[in-house]
């Protein structure tokens, strides 16, 4: 990849708090859309996400942790959408529990990224998940895909900070 490879993908991950998710259940793929938040406050690297056991897609994460996160450029509506770069990220979710010690710093860490989900934490039926990511599928523009370790995307993201 090159500098401005590496910055799209760093844009597409850190700058963005929103994107599809894909789970498993009996075999068949669901796809819904989740808020995210990038975290290192463990010393483990992954994205936290804060949904509801009401939700189908929570249901699933917790049958199988198997999920999948993609976002992509947005389509304005010009020239040819299979243009657009976009990533897939490819891992496993972790509940991290209301006892958990690190709960409290991942919660905090959340709401300071979405200040307005913090009455959300006081719904017992939402769970906090720690998505780690396997594998980076990323593709910045037609016939121009790389497959990426997690350690790589994470050195992207810091040499290319964006976000708040």
């Amino acid at each position: 990849m090159n500098a401005l490879q590496e910055a799209q993908l760093a844009h597409l991950v850190f700058a963005n708090r929103w994107a599809a998710m894909a789970t498993v259940k009996d075999g068949k793929p669901f796809s819904s859309y989740v808020a995210y938040v990038p975290d290192v406050s463990d010393g483990v690297d992954g994205f936290l996400i804060h949904v509801s056991r009401l939700a189908r897609h929570t249901t699933n994460l917790l049958e199988s942790s198997f999920a999948a996160f993609s976002m992509s450029e947005a389509d304005d509506g010009n020239g040819d959408p299979q243009t657009l770069v976009r990533v897939t990220l490819q891992g496993s979710v972790t509940v991290v529990g209301r006892d958990c010690e690190v709960y409290n710093d991942c919660r905090e860490k959340y709401i300071q990224a979405l200040p307005e989900s913090q009455q959300l934490f006081s719904f017992a039926d939402f769970v906090l998940f720690k998505f780690s990511v396997d594998q980076v599928r990323f593709v910045a523009g037609f016939g121009k895909s790389f497959t990426l370790s997690s350690d790589t995307l994470w050195r992207v993201g810091a040499k290319y900070p964006v976000g708040p």
